[in-house]
């Protein structure tokens, strides 16, 4: 009989005992990836009833590729994009759960006696939640229409960032042994530099490269071509000092902004789940119940915490963001598990030696537990809201309520911090691409040249050349022209906005300092600064023509994905109101009915923001528009509302939340100022509706909210009015009226 290799032998009993224990636990309905931790178990070296895998190195191997495609996946599924969008209150929220929870884990380890690298690993591992398990639990309890999963989903995406910057950090003081403010410092700006650099280099070169070989790519070819592009990333994230793991998540996240990304996300669905599997199993394999009985109070305590700290360190944020007590709580009491992630920083620090065997036992435990109680946790989570409304003063409520307006209302930035906040983001991405730049120039080339004068001015010209546009958008561009007349025309405002432009020239001007001073002398340099300076300036036209063509094919790519989608922007309802959709049923009481014949506004309070009908799109329909099977309804009301007219309209399709690119209509508001023409006129006689083809959907006012305010309903000075519709019309619109945005 010819002789197996050991480590077919191996995956042969680990994936028999993971379909067999994934199957029972799909049957039980728990987490599959518990299923394969268990499966690891009963096949790892400390459970002796069954085969065991005779070389278990092979076997941490293949879980280390997995975690490549694992990290791979969740950058697909990430998008710098989505970063963007998810707003500041996930982002509070997100920093309120993952800084206070790491905390929390770091006292309990010195509590216990621990050396403080094992307790900040320990703090780590207990800050990220499992963006698996919790979308999994929305999906199988029907809550991803729900308005707090908005708030949660974009909370994980700012914690898988957190996530990533919390490795890096991690690695950073277990190779110094120490807490050194100016090497953490190195290493966070480090990673910025290489975040933005790669994230820059991607957008402007793959979009294209994909582009042209489009006809070439077919699913196979496609496979191939995103693992290289993936397992390139992770060649190079390590060869500059940073985990496999973050280079394969940041090359996910590059093509997240491509059009082939859900291309890719579905041919590499198979994969992911076999070496998904494989990873969780090996994490099984390393489940002690010897350590894990030995060392119960770390585990008990690491489970109390996910439990009930960390839900109030995310309940916080979220109402320090200007979220209500009930979205709040329900947010909380989601991200309460702990998942991949952690089970790779735990990993991270046995492989770099710095933490005890014991850690990643413990976190496996509490992994597992924590798993178990999610399901619990959601359905607990409307008791306890019940529970503080009625224990918590009135006029405590009523703060909270005025707080979550007033933090909206306040988040408004004025026009010179929307500016500076814009100039901030250009000039970071100009002097990375510099900075770079000149790196190359100066540590790569310069060496090769440095014994002849006329090479060494050739590349200083040369690299100056390359980097002129760039060099000229820092110092001189401006952009968002009106908002610039704006601010300019504020008197009070001009002073700062000069001093703001002479700190982009006085950079530009730095940077070229610091290539010509490594290349000649800082004499030279001095000469070869005002030099430059005039020919940049002489040559302005043309270097302002290139530098048009490089931003045309940068924001070109950068949009190509959501350009290929439905045009517009959707944004968050107000308030507890949210924007879901109902595929209408061909046996639904409401087909054939116009929308005013349905009442669904008097009945139900939703609004009907849009409908799809195959091809068509009705975008704020009229209430003569009639409805047909199988229309996709764009439905805008409270989770209360929502479920309530979804069961009504008998849909037999579970309604969810939307992303955003999909929805082509957009929910803006404006503040009404006392000597607008609105002021004293009803909702009917402003014709909004007949101006925006849109619909006022809620008005703020003095602290209190009137959701789908009636047409008689008159604006008052100092309204905050939300109107949606198309986003077009509703900017003509509220420029014509001469409201503040």
């Amino acid at each position: 009989m010819t002789h197996l290799p050991t480590l077919i032998s191996d995956l042969t009993l680990i994936l028999i005992s993971a379909a067999i224990i994934s199957l029972l636990f799909k049957k039980l309905k728990q987490p599959v990836v518990l299923g394969y931790i268990i499966a690891g178990l009963v096949v790892g070296p400390n459970f002796n009833l069954f085969p065991t895998v005779s070389d278990p190195e092979n076997i941490k191997a293949w879980g280390e590729f997995g975690v490549i495609i694992l990290l791979f996946s969740l950058g697909l599924e990430f998008s710098f994009r989505k970063l963007m969008k998810v707003g500041a209150s996930a982002g509070i929220t997100a920093f309120s759960g993952v800084t206070f929870t790491l905390l929390t884990g770091f006292l309990i380890g010195k509590l216990m006696g621990w050396d403080t690298l094992n307790c900040l690993f320990f703090g780590g591992i207990l800050a990220i939640s499992s963006t698996t398990i919790i979308i999994r639990a929305y999906e199988e309890m029907q809550l991803k229409n729900a308005k707090f999963a908005q708030i949660v989903t974009g909370a994980l995406i700012v914690e898988d960032l957190f996530a990533v910057l919390l490795m890096v950090l991690l690695s950073s003081v277990a190779v110094t042994k120490s807490f050194q403010g100016m090497e953490m410092l190195l290493s966070v700006s480090k990673l910025l530099f290489f975040l933005v650099l790669w994230f820059i280099s991607g957008i402007f070169f793959l979009p294209s490269i994909i582009r042209r070989l489009r006809a070439l790519l077919n699913p196979e070819s496609l496979l191939v071509f995103s693992l290289a592009l993936c397992f390139l990333m992770v060649y190079l994230a390590s060869a500059v000092g940073f985990s496999s793991a973050l280079g394969a998540f940041v090359m996910g996240s590059i093509l997240a902004e491509t059009t082939k990304a859900e291309k890719i996300e579905h041919i590499l669905e198979p994969i992911k789940s076999l070496f998904g599997a494989i990873f969780f199993v090996s994490v099984g394999m390393l489940l002690d119940f010897k350590l894990i009985i030995q060392y119960w109070p770390e585990v008990l305590m690491g489970t109390m915490v996910l439990i009930f700290i960390k839900p109030t360190f995310v309940t916080i944020g979220s109402l320090i963001s200007g979220q209500k007590l009930q979205t709040s709580i329900q947010a909380g009491m989601s991200m309460s598990q702990i998942g991949e992630f952690s089970f790779i920083i735990a990993g991270l620090g046995l492989s770099l030696q710095v933490t005890d065997a014991k850690l990643y036992p413990i976190a496996v435990a509490v992994s597992v537990l924590t798993t178990f109680t999610t399901p619990f946790m959601l359905k607990m989570s409307m008791p306890v809201v019940n529970f503080f409304e009625k224990k918590l003063p009135q006029r405590w409520l009523e703060s909270i309520d005025r707080y979550a307006v007033g933090a909206r209302m306040a988040g408004k930035a004025g026009s010179f911090q929307r500016l500076l906040r814009y100039y901030a983001v250009l000039g970071l991405i100009y002097s990375v691409v510099i900075i770079s730049g000149v790196l190359i120039s100066t540590q790569l080339l310069l060496p090769i040249v440095i014994g002849s004068l006329t090479a060494r001015i050739v590349l200083a010209v040369g690299t100056l050349a390359i980097l002129a546009p760039f060099i000229w958008a820092l110092a001189f561009r401006r952009s968002k022209r009106e908002l610039y007349a704006e601010v300019w025309q504020n008197q009070s405002q001009r002073r700062p906005l000069i001093v703001l432009m002479l700190i982009r020239m006085a950079l530009a001007l730095l940077y070229i300092g610091f290539l010509l001073s490594s290349m000649f002398s800082f004499k030279v340099a001095l000469f070869g600064v005002l030099a430059a300076l005039i020919i940049i300036l002489v040559f302005a036209p043309k270097i302002k023509q290139l530098y048009g063509r490089i931003e045309k094919r940068f924001m070109l790519n950068l949009n190509e994905r959501e350009n290929g989608k439905a045009e517009g922007k959707g944004v968050l309802a107000p308030w507890d109101t949210h924007i879901g959709t109902i595929l209408l049923n061909p046996n639904s009481l409401y087909v054939g009915k116009t929308l005013e014949e349905t009442q669904m506004r008097e009945h139900f309070g939703v609004n009907i923001a849009k409908i799809e009908r195959g091809e068509e799109m009705i975008h704020v329909p009229d209430k003569n528009v009639r409805l047909y099977p199988n229309d996709i309804l764009f439905v805008i009301g409270s989770d209360d509302q929502l479920k309530n007219f979804n069961e009504s309209a008998e849909s037999n399709v579970k309604s969810e939340v939307q992303d955003s690119d999909k929805i082509n209509v957009i929910l803006q508001n404006f503040k009404v100022p006392s000597d607008s023409p609105l002021v004293g006129k009803s909702i009917r006689d402003s014709k909004i509706r007949i101006l925006s083809k849109g619909l006022v959907v809620g008005i703020e006012r003095d602290g209190k909210r009137i959701l789908n305010p009636d047409s008689l309903e008159k604006f008052k000075a100092d309204d905050m009015v939300w109107i949606v519709g198309n986003a077009a019309r509703i900017k003509v619109l509220l420029k014509q009226l001469g409201e503040s945005v």
